[in-house]
């Protein structure tokens, strides 16, 4: 039976490119993608592309119309409509959120409905402060039920010490892990 991943995009604008192979991949694999995106990706144009691009272009990979919405994502729970769901990137801001708590848009509301269903939520984060205002969020989420991380590790040490990115090319292979309720190791990559 096909299994259905959400594939939730944050504002790591610069990331973004990034998960489009990605996504492609997985549905080689067989998986249907539905893709979720933060008001940060549906609402801003930046140097990496304009809003109306993501959201063309995800339509067009996934054959799915993004959700953009609060009330779009809250059925994900009752409904159970994810087996698994990847937030790649997985920003700074969404981490802290996601640590405390708050669900105020549609990337965070579907997290919340997934781990309603305790279902495996893959988190690939992307973010300038992980190693420093954002370390006690990632700590919290690392000790989560229902949390799995794309191995990740220090993308400049010597430019930007405190920021961590994932192995977004890890991800098919994280959620495969996360399906069978492991975290690949090693969870700090090189």
């Amino acid at each position: 039976m096909q299994k259905t991943i959400g594939f939730a995009l944050t504002g790591s604008h610069c990331t973004l490119e990034e998960t489009l192979p990605l996504m492609r991949k997985l549905i080689a694999r067989g998986y249907a993608l539905l893709p979720i995106l933060s008001p940060a990706v549906t609402g801003t144009d930046t140097r990496f592309g304009s809003a109306a691009h993501w959201k063309e272009e995800l339509t067009k990979i996934t054959g799915a119309e993004p959700i953009l919405t609060i009330a779009q994502a809250e059925p994900i729970g009752p409904k159970g409509l994810l087996d698994a769901l990847v937030v790649a990137p997985c920003t700074g801001n969404t981490l802290a959120k996601l640590a405390n708590g708050i669900s105020d848009g549609p990337v965070l509301m579907a997290v919340k409905a997934q781990l309603r269903n305790e279902r495996p939520v893959i988190l690939a984060v992307s973010t300038n402060d992980g190693l420093s205002g954002n370390a006690q969020n990632l700590g919290k989420l690392l000790v989560r039920r229902h949390l799995y991380f794309v191995p990740f590790g220090q993308d400049d040490p010597a430019g930007k010490p405190a920021s961590l990115v994932a192995k977004m090319e890890r991800i098919p292979e994280t959620i495969e892990a996360a399906l069978q309720g492991r975290q690949l190791q090693p969870l700090l990559a090189k």
